[in-house]
């Protein structure tokens, strides 16, 4: 099991030195990879199912994490997640295989299809389409990284006659990682998505999400190209013992994300990841 880095882009985005020194410092201790999240807006005031306050500040996952690239070398750059129906998939499309080839291929495009209205609304998608939305978006863009001819037609989204470069740097485009806790999130996850990232507050919490995966796997096929289904999981707790570690990795948990939040303070947030370095992997 790895462990990866989550939300520094958000509540308390750091001064750009200490993002620097952060970054570095979770690579030199072995974590894998560095995610960041995404709200464009936020509702205000605020409601009952909005994870943030209305004047909290977050950064844009994709330029933050262009940031993280330049100053590190390995660890892997992962959106969690990006709000997928919400964006023009050609833009995103040219954003991400643009901080792939900057980052030496290391991207992890996290999507989901949202779930705040006023948000989605705000940007001009209806709920009751940001699901198709999502899937036309994600086969728009793997035809813009992946085909010889990129060409795609859609309710949402049609091009043809096209083409972009330069390609993502990985064989297959950057690797997709799809969240959501509901059973069309598993089902695409398993259809159209290397990997499936999701929260919660306890070992139980992923093997109700496990067993959503395994439900979508006999109900959906999954393109052999895809290969094995990739699971990170964030707990939402702020410390993560030994033994819940070790709870995780039984469950086959692939990467276990640390959220240092609420901290704020840069040596504090270092403290809390080099606490979390040794857990079991």
């Amino acid at each position: 099991m790895e462990l990866g880095v989550f939300g520094l882009n958000a509540k308390a985005p750091l001064a750009p030195g200490h993002t620097a020194q952060l970054a570095r410092r979770a690579e030199e201790l072995g974590y894998d990879s560095w995610w960041a999240g995404e709200h464009v807006v936020l509702p205000s005031p605020s409601t009952p199912d909005t994870p943030m306050d209305p004047t909290d500040p977050i950064l844009d996952p994709l330029v933050h994490l262009a940031y993280v690239a330049a100053v590190t070398e390995r660890m892997l750059l992962g959106t969690g997640i990006v709000i997928l129906p919400q964006r023009n998939p050609l833009v995103l499309a040219k954003q991400v295989a643009s901080l792939d080839v900057l980052s030496g291929g290391r991207v992890h495009l996290g999507i989901g299809a949202g779930y705040l209205e006023p948000e989605l609304a705000a940007l001009g998608v209806p709920m009751s389409e940001r699901g198709r939305r999502t899937d036309e978006h994600l086969d728009a863009m793997a035809s813009l990284w992946l085909d010889e001819r990129p060409a795609f037609t859609g309710t949402h989204v049609s091009f043809a006659g096209i083409d972009a470069h330069p390609r993502p740097v990985r064989d297959g485009g950057p690797r997709i990682v799809v969240g959501g806790h509901s059973p069309a999130a598993y089902r695409r996850a398993v259809a159209r998505g290397h990997g499936w990232i999701g929260n919660g507050s306890s070992p139980a919490d992923a093997q109700a999400a496990l067993d959503g995966l395994a439900k979508a796997a006999s109900e959906v096929e999954r393109p052999a190209r895809l290969g094995r289904l990739e699971v990170t999981f964030m707990p939402m707790s702020s410390t993560v013992d030994h033994a819940a570690a070790r709870s995780y990795a039984a469950l086959g948990v692939d990467r276990l994300l640390i959220y240092p939040l609420p901290l704020e303070d840069p040596a504090e947030i270092a403290r809390h990841l080099e606490a979390h370095a040794d857990l079991p992997r």
